[in-house]
């Protein structure tokens, strides 16, 4: 029997280019998706905005791990605006054990969740109806 193809969803997910620690967290939680295939098109390292730009237009949807967003305001915040210049929908993580998001960037994203990964999975994939 044929195992049915999975969708691959093509993903951003922000980074601050040193391999944070919430990063490698979060990537962990999409490994362990079953059933849930995925590409991260983010290349963590110094990037300049053309070079975002290039990882974030592929892209399907633009994840933002609020806890960085904090810690790296102006980089994340680079982030943000080209996928919103994309017309990239923007999913929130909050910061791991704690329920608030920036607001500034609440209004403006498709969704928020914490770090369930069925609840993340989900997310991503409601973004794209």
């Amino acid at each position: 029997m044929f195992e049915e193809e999975l969708k691959i969803y093509h993903l951003f997910i922000s980074h601050n280019g040193e391999g944070d620690e919430e990063y490698l967290t979060f990537i962990q939680k999409l490994i362990e998706a079953h059933d849930f295939e995925w590409e991260d098109h983010g290349v963590p390292g110094e990037n300049s905005l053309e070079e975002l730009k290039q990882q974030i237009e592929p892209a399907e949807v633009v994840i933002i791990l609020t806890g960085l967003y904090s810690k790296h305001h102006d980089l994340i915040q680079k982030q943000v605006n080209i996928a919103q210049k994309l017309g990239k929908p923007l999913v929130l993580i909050r910061p791991y054990g704690l329920e608030d998001v920036p607001e500034e960037l609440e209004r403006i994203a498709s969704g928020v969740v914490g770090w369930n990964r069925v609840c993340i999975v989900d997310r991503i994939q409601e973004s794209l109806e």
